[in-house]
């Protein structure tokens, strides 16, 4: 039977999809049904038909779950914020425990379980930071779904109280004083975000992000604004000329009190910039580093790198556990605020590099350091492969990987297993009730083999220079390239390397998806890599 656009049938919910909806099926065909629930039997309305899958909506529920709720917002579900305000938490956990599971099987090739899932005990008003966009009409909200469009938001459950007070205080003054809010379309108009960061006393650090470098009246904006939130810190006004849909300014301008705000985190004390990566959920960011501290099995010997590092509030938390730890980070103002959030909590044992991951960890590769555990906590798109392969070249004992999109993680997953890393150990930490993503924290040991002992010596044991030394793969690479003006993959590498009987560890060049070709390493590029191998005197 075809599936055909906007016909009804009744259908029996079978699970959910990545994104939450619930899945069922219609004579095999796979039909994503909008606000369905695992179990329910309903009428539904199809939206979309595609070439393997189709969109549906709910038009009646005629068999409700026992874990259906009815919402408790009155912009769900037209406001994209939340995504499970219609289902009980219970089943909310069972669901994205279940997702990150999956998401490791099918898209990382692990066979790792999902210990557990740590909810949070608070679900209401626990995010500490709101972004919300303005429309051309000044509309102060937050995104239908999947669209652009603003829906006016007078109180918002996930957020702080004194974040909806002063987007209030915004509304009001842009009636008042006429300024237009920024249309996306022309480049015009100005108030384009309001930016609110809370700390656990209440106070907080508003940001208004405008496309230009003043308001109007912006004596009058302050007043409002701290009338509105009388624990407010400091109003910035940042810059954004950009015509994209990044939200953080290029340029920061403080028009009352203080640039920075201060919080409390692991038993540290932080001043974050507007720029500077904070997690939303401060009891869950506290639970999610604690797993991670355990997953990284610190003695108080290791060296230990952290990329992605922000603020630096999993840098300074492992500093407790750790000999020495590293934090690299690409935005200067976090580095600017790491460094001065070590000094104030007396932290000596940290250091801190501003510069793109993949190029601090390819440096810190090419100064033969060999961190014995190393975390990361990248954006949502994940690692790079060139990371992926920077990471491996350094061979740290450990790998925890934090991540707050299971899919790209997972991912990286499999790319770390071809460079000899397996998951060993995965836990799921809720820090979004309500909303769709979901924290994960995942252990990747490396593999050796079991015939073989390591011994790690210094070059001051030995009699040799670093030429001789055993090199990294990126050593390797950047001397391919220099030499012969290739450039040659880790992949390629690995096979050459076990052309000569080099071991490069179990998991090298083997795929972990069934029947999958493996491109070989050309001819001209093979020669590359063995005079390489030859000038670092490894065969």
């Amino acid at each position: 039977m075809a599936i055909m656009k906007n016909q009804e049938y009744t259908v029996t919910v079978e699970g959910y999809s990545g994104e939450g909806a619930g899945v069922a099926r219609i004579d095999g065909f796979v039909v994503f049904v909008s606000g369905a629930l695992r179990g329910e039997v309903c009428r539904i309305l199809i939206l979309k038909v595609l070439r393997s899958v189709a969109f549906a909506k709910v038009l009646e529920v005629l068999s409700p779950s026992p874990h259906r709720i009815a919402p408790d917002c009155p912009y769900f579900p037209r406001c994209g914020g939340c995504t499970y305000r219609h289902m009980d938490y219970a089943e909310e956990l069972r669901l994205k425990r279940q997702r990150v599971q999956d998401n490791l099987v099918r898209i990382g090739g692990s066979a790792v379980e999902v210990e557990e899932i740590l909810g949070a005990e608070e679900t209401l008003r626990y995010r500490n930071k709101a972004q919300y966009p303005v429309s051309p009409e000044g509309r102060v909200g937050f995104y239908r779904g999947r669209t652009h469009e603003v829906i006016d938001t007078v109180s918002c459950l996930l957020v702080k109280s004194e974040a909806d007070a002063a987007a209030a205080a915004v509304r009001r003054y842009m009636q008042d004083f006429r300024v237009a809010g920024y249309d996306e379309r022309t480049g015009r108009g100005l108030v384009r975000h309001v930016y609110v960061r809370s700390n656990t006393k209440g106070e907080c650090l508003i940001c208004l992000l405008v496309n230009g470098k003043r308001l109007p009246h912006e004596a009058e904006l302050v007043e409002r604004l701290r009338e509105a939130c009388p624990k407010a810190v400091g109003v910035v006004l940042g810059e954004n000329t950009r015509r994209d849909n990044v939200i953080l300014g290029e340029r920061y301008r403080t028009l009352w009190g203080a640039d920075r705000l201060e919080d409390v985190l692991c038993g540290k004390s932080f001043r974050l910039s507007v720029p500077s990566f904070y997690q939303v959920n401060h009891a869950q960011a506290e639970r999610l580093y604690a797993k991670a501290i355990e997953f990284a099995r610190l003695t108080g010997e290791e060296t230990v790198l952290d990329l992605y590092c922000g603020a630096g509030t999993i840098t300074l938390a492992l500093a407790d556990h750790a000999r020495r730890v590293l934090g690299a980070e690409i935005v200067p103002e976090a580095i600017a605020d790491a460094r001065e959030n070590a000094a104030r909590n007396g932290v000596s044992n940290v250091d801190f590099f501003c510069g793109d991951a993949s190029d601090v960890a390819a440096k810190l590769a090419r100064e033969h350091l060999r961190p014995d555990v190393i975390t990361v906590d990248p954006p949502r798109k994940g690692l790079s492969e060139s990371v992926i392969e920077s990471i491996a070249s350094m061979r740290p004992e450990r790998v925890v990987y934090v991540s707050c999109d299971s899919a790209t993680m997972a991912r990286d997953v499999g790319r770390f297993a071809a460079l000899g890393y397996e998951a060993k150990r995965a836990c799921a930490v809720d820090l979004f009730p309500r909303a769709d993503h979901v924290e994960t924290v995942v252990l990747l040991s490396r593999k050796t083999p079991d015939d073989t002992i390591e011994v790690d010596l210094g070059l001051d044991e030995l009699d040799i220079t670093s030429a001789e030394s055993k090199a990294t793969y990126q050593e390797i690479k950047d001397y391919v390239l220099k030499e012969f003006g290739l450039k040659v993959s880790t992949l390629y590498i690995s096979q050459v390397k076990r052309k000569y009987g080099i071991e490069v560890g179990e998991h090298y060049n083997i795929s972990q998806k069934e029947n999958q070709k493996v491109p070989q390493c050309p001819k001209e590029k093979e020669d590359a890599i063995q005079a390489a191998l030859e000038h670092f005197a490894m065969i």
